[in-house]
């Protein structure tokens, strides 16, 4: 039986030009791997530095298009590189962005649990921090989207629109 898709060799692995394991595989809009050769959407640059206000801009327009794995990509890289009293924040961000890319691929059980961690970490940040609109966004209301998402995912009523179903930040 033949294959139509390039195959990679056995125990080859793709790598950045440092040498860094790196899946050069294309991705389709929810960062799900496609078979080499074919088609997917332009992933997102690893490691970049924004601003807060830039990464939640960036993050924003990414969830607006049905592309929630990338915007956990932008959350992570402010959650890597931020000053450490705002990690909590972007983690929470980064884990409500997967917790959605889940739901849409339809992993009821992952995108419920990813949702609902999300939530309480960003209010468990809002919280400590004494902040519910950093940079803009408005932490009540997407902690309360979030849960709201946890439970229709879990009811089963709706397939699960990533850019329908996205969030508004601010």
């Amino acid at each position: 039986m033949g294959s139509t898709s390039p195959r990679r060799a056995a125990g080859a692995r793709d790598r950045d030009s440092e040498g860094r394991a790196r899946n050069a595989r294309p991705r389709d809009g929810l960062g799900r791997p496609l078979p080499y050769g074919e088609e997917g959407v332009a992933r997102q640059p690893e490691g970049v530095l924004r601003t807060p206000e830039e990464t939640v801009a960036e993050a924003q327009e990414l969830l607006d298009a049905g592309r929630p794995f990338h915007a956990h990509e932008v959350f992570e890289d402010a959650w890597k590189s931020g000053p450490e009293e705002e990690r909590g924040l972007w983690r929470g961000l980064a884990q409500l962005a997967v917790g959605l890319t889940h739901a849409a691929r339809g992993n009821v059980t992952g995108g419920a649990r990813l949702l609902r961690r999300g939530a309480g970490a960003v209010e468990e940040w809002a919280t400590a921090a004494g902040h519910e609109r950093p940079y803009g966004m408005d932490l009540a209301a997407v902690t309360a989207w979030a849960r709201q998402l946890a439970q229709s995912v879990e009811s089963g009523s709706a397939v699960i629109d990533a850019a329908e179903s996205a969030p508004r930040l601010g």
